[in-house]
């Protein structure tokens, strides 16, 4: 399954979780604020889709917090 989406940068939020949410049916995809806090806890079922004041993906989706720690 794929893990990461590096060609999502740019794209809009919503496209994107919807498109990582198909390719990968094992992980569910969550819009957040790029500049958003979250904990050091690596969830291997989650992709954080982090978008700028316009809705824009501004970083690479990957499952979990890092991606090295889920396969």
């Amino acid at each position: 399954m794929k893990s990461s989406w590096p060609e999502l940068v740019g794209r809009r939020g919503e496209e994107a979780k919807e498109i990582i949410d198909r390719e990968n049916t094992k992980v569910t995809a969550m819009i957040i604020s790029e500049n958003a806090v979250v904990l050091t806890v690596v969830v291997c079922d989650r992709v954080y889709v982090r978008v700028n004041d316009h809705g824009i993906v501004t970083k690479t989706p990957v499952v979990g917090q890092f991606n090295d720690t889920c396969v």
